[in-house]
């Protein structure tokens, strides 16, 4: 039986969103990762790009509120940045909980030209792969 995984971030758009596209795409035979957010505004496009760019397609992914989960259970619910940590510090469907923060790659969208900001996003995915291989690759 396959481990449920549930991803949390603020917005449900672009951190969660990798996690979620990542572990499915490259630990789906062990596990099944869903994600959500405490406010979610949609995918953003370059999380959906930049995946593209390794492969994986989250394309058909939709930005759902942590309250769709709500009475699901979860095996492990990761919150991938600090705010989502302190807004929901406790998921009451979880065997357990874990917190790891990635910078949001959107703050560099408006500050920066298109591919600086890609980049931005590039790098935080490339941070989540290694640690999601860190976490649930081969004998996680």
């Amino acid at each position: 039986m396959k481990k449920r995984l549930l991803f949390v971030c603020t917005h449900n758009s672009a951190r969660s969103q990798m996690a979620e596209g990542l572990v499915n795409a490259r630990y789906g035979d062990r596990y099944v990762a869903r994600s959500a957010g405490t406010g979610p505004r949609g995918v953003h496009r370059m999380a959906v790009e930049v995946l593209g760019e390794i492969g994986i397609d989250i394309s058909g992914h939709v930005s759902e509120s942590v309250s769709a989960y709500m009475g699901e259970r979860f095996d492990l619910v990761v919150t991938v940045c600090d705010h989502a940590k302190e807004e929901c510090p406790f998921f009451p469907g979880a065997a357990s909980h874990e917190s790891v923060s990635f910078r949001d790659p959107a703050d560099a969208a408006g500050s920066c030209d298109e591919e600086s900001t890609r980049n931005a996003f590039r790098a935080v995915r490339d941070e989540i792969g290694a640690w999601l291989g860190r976490r649930f690759g081969a004998d996680g």
